[in-house]
């Protein structure tokens, strides 16, 4: 019986060692659409950085280090806004995450930060560009001063960085393709995300002469776009602008092969990003070009590391849902700068915050939104060229040239 109840008492000991040692872990909850490529990026760059933080010991929290556990959420947000803020509903108060990252779909992470700020819970954003969660942020501080958004740039940054790609495109038109006025055909998904861009786009595009010559916006999630491309064909475009995230980038890239339409397409297409959008579009996406976040140039000393690292691990490159890789590092140097991880006493802190990352140079501004330009945020420019993603810009923009960029090949229009 004393040896029973030794045993049991000895297992009862463990049993509390362990809990409190898991009580004592950070929990950082990772917010995606995990069945798709946004959220599976968003989980292995945070894979990536729970197990360098661990292996070095963890974080230093006051006078102890403290392990990072990971909880993944599922938000499957790209088809439903609801289960969005269930889940994060569910990260604070079933999971009791003590930060939260990640989120794509603006429409989602603008239902899911009401709900982070009612918790006043630390949400550092990886992947909407709606510039309305920076807004809230100026516009209501105390409330939602919790929020930060680490990337991508906000849609109107976006803007101007797709603007001055289009002109080094436009410009390349011009002089190797005698074209003075280059046909430009809008492709934007269903989202709201797309509105500020689409707009800035049909005001833009004119000035810097270049005609729009209509604009079509299909479903995120359409698997045929064959009408739309067909009437863009109709149309003569030179350049098919795309403002798209969903799997439909897929599909617009294999059709625009098959129906071999002579324009190159260029703009945001988050499924162009991935290696595997070569194999998907059956090796018919020759010219798609969109802006990125991640390749083998140097963004910044952690760039070619971390992307070499991700590939070697995953087997694939990064796309720029990956980037919560840095917000995991910020959230850690912000916490053993403060001694806490209290989330009221992080803010200040990130505020002042010069993060240098892996997609950029981190800093914020009034909105929290990062900073962007040359030295802090860029983001590049790739585009797909016989089964290899090459980057190509920036190219001596505004002084700013990362090592390993290569021409962009126009196709024969």
């Amino acid at each position: 019986m004393k040896r029973g109840s030794l045993k049991l008492l000895g297992g009862l000991l463990a049993l509390a060692f362990a809990s409190a040692c898991a009580a004592q872990n950070i929990k950082i909850a990772i917010l995606g659409p995990m069945a798709f490529l946004q959220g599976e990026n968003h989980w292995a760059g945070a894979e990536m950085a729970r197990d360098e933080i661990n292996k070095a010991g963890g974080i230093q929290v006051g006078g102890a280090k403290r392990q990072v556990e990971l909880v993944k959420i599922d938000t499957n947000e790209i088809l439903s806004v609801p289960d969005a803020t269930n889940a994060i509903e569910r990260a604070i108060t079933r999971d009791k995450a003590d930060v939260l990252i990640g989120g794509f779909r603006s429409e989602a992470v603008l239902a899911m930060q009401e709900v982070a700020m009612d918790n006043k819970k630390l949400f550092l954003g990886v992947g909407a560009a709606h510039s309305k969660l920076g807004v809230n942020v100026k516009e209501n501080f105390e409330r939602y001063k919790y929020w930060f958004r680490v990337a991508p740039t906000k849609d109107t940054d976006l803007a101007r960085t797709v603007f001055a790609v289009l002109n080094t495109i436009s410009e390349q038109m011009r002089r190797d393709l005698g074209k003075p006025e280059p046909k430009v055909a809008i492709v934007a998904e269903k989202a709201v995300w797309v509105e500020a861009l689409l707009k800035a786009a049909q005001d833009t595009l004119p000035k810097m002469k270049m005609s729009v010559v209509g604009v079509w916006q299909p479903s995120a999630t359409a698997n045929d776009v064959t009408a739309e491309l067909s009437a863009i064909k109709r149309a003569g475009a030179d350049i098919v602008f795309t403002i798209v995230s969903g799997p439909m980038g897929i599909v617009l890239g294999r059709q625009m092969g098959e129906l071999q339409l002579p324009a190159v397409a260029f703009g945001i297409n988050v499924e162009a990003q991935k290696d595997g959008f070569w194999a998907a579009t059956a090796s018919k996406g020759n010219y798609v070009s969109t802006l990125d976040t991640y390749s083998e140039i140097e963004i910044t000393p952690k760039t070619v590391p971390f992307v070499k690292a991700f590939k070697e691990r995953f087997k694939r490159a990064p796309a720029y849902t990956a980037a919560s890789y840095d917000a995991i590092m910020l959230y850690k140097d912000t916490v053993e700068k403060a001694g806490t991880i209290e989330s009221d006493k992080l803010v200040p802190v990130i505020e002042k915050a010069a993060h240098t990352g892996t997609a950029s140079v981190l800093t914020f501004d009034a909105n929290h939104d990062p900073v962007f330009g040359p030295g802090k945020v860029t983001g590049i420019a790739v585009q797909w060229q016989n089964g290899e993603k090459v980057p190509f810009w920036p190219n001596n923009w505004n002084g700013v040239t990362y090592k390993g960029v290569r021409p962009i090949i126009l196709p024969k229009l």
